[in-house]
């Protein structure tokens, strides 16, 4: 099982424990780009990919790298309605 196979997988289970980390790496090997939305962006991240012009929008959480509970159920909702889950 390759490390996106597995990365995927962990998604799937929604985890309490997922980090912002692994979302973003994630979310780069399946060809998304990070942008911040601006100086007044605050927490709020934007991936793109450019290749269908898909966005994902995430907060990214502080002080810690956890995700909340709702966070990781809206994107793992959001990646397998794209099919990418």
């Amino acid at each position: 099982m390759s490390k996106i196979d597995k990365a995927k997988e962990r998604l799937r289970s929604r985890p309490k424990d997922y980090t912002y980390s692994e979302a973003k790496f994630l979310l780069s090997q399946m060809g998304f780009e990070e942008y911040n939305k601006g100086k007044t962006s605050g927490s709020r991240v934007k991936f793109f990919r450019s290749s269908d012009q898909r966005i994902i929008l995430l907060h990214k959480p502080h002080p810690g790298d956890v995700m909340s509970v709702g966070a990781i159920r809206d994107l793992a909702d959001r990646l397998e309605e794209m099919g990418e889950l």
